[in-house]
């Protein structure tokens, strides 16, 4: 989805991240292995992510909320979405502009300037990104398959359908409803679920066009 904003995802290249392996700085174990490393990391995705604009996809999303209920269940980290006018948008894998205290998860702060050793929560632990890693719970997935379970329509743009358990989330859709899937290298088939719609476009081009199908 943010890909055209230039923002990449760790499925651009074979599970590298921005040139790193996902495991180093996406996962408890390298934040045990390499704290330095891992700061660094979300530091330089935080500052690009305040280079960088939504791009037509966000905006056209945003405007379905003109004639729509629209609820946006994301795996993407950035705030795109909400900068575009999304008005209801759930990360089920974090929020970059977030951080949390490695004591008590509860204990969430914006944050979006660097985050450096040292810099600690009200109970003096440590704070990290606010980022779901890899072993890690999805604390909001339940949310996001109650919405997707009400929904009347449902849009999937850009996503591998390859990262559990966020990708199981379509088989809690209701039986018949129309599903659109957004992707250049669509990973699903039209015959793998009833009234699937593919349309082999980015998120821009797609969306587009869905708006003109909707």
């Amino acid at each position: 989805m943010s890909a055209e904003s230039g923002l990449k995802t760790f499925r651009d290249a074979d599970g590298l991240w921005e040139g790193h392996d996902v495991m180093e700085v996406a996962s408890p174990e390298g934040w045990y292995s390499n704290q330095d490393l891992v700061l660094d990391f979300y530091n330089q995705r935080r500052r690009q992510l305040l280079k960088v604009d939504p791009n037509q996809g966000h905006l056209l999303l945003a405007q379905l909320e003109q004639r729509f209920e629209v609820d946006i269940v994301t795996q993407n980290v950035d705030d795109l979405h909400e900068r575009a006018g999304s008005s209801s948008v759930l990360h089920l894998h974090g929020e970059l502009f977030k951080v949390r205290s490695t004591k008590d998860e509860s204990l969430v702060q914006e944050w979006k300037s660097d985050l450096n050793s040292g810099d600690t929560c009200e109970l003096g632990s440590q704070l990290r990104p606010d980022i779901v890693w890899f072993g890690e719970a999805v604390p909001k997935l339940d949310k996001g398959a109650e919405l997707t379970s009400k929904a009347d329509l449902i849009i999937i743009i850009g996503t591998s359908m390859q990262v559990y358990p966020a990708a199981g989330l379509i088989h809690y859709a209701r039986p018949g409803i129309p599903i659109y899937f957004i992707d250049p290298r669509p990973s699903i088939r039209a015959s793998d679920f009833s009234n699937l719609t593919i349309i082999q476009d980015t998120a821009v081009g797609g969306m587009q066009e869905l708006v003109k199908q909707i």
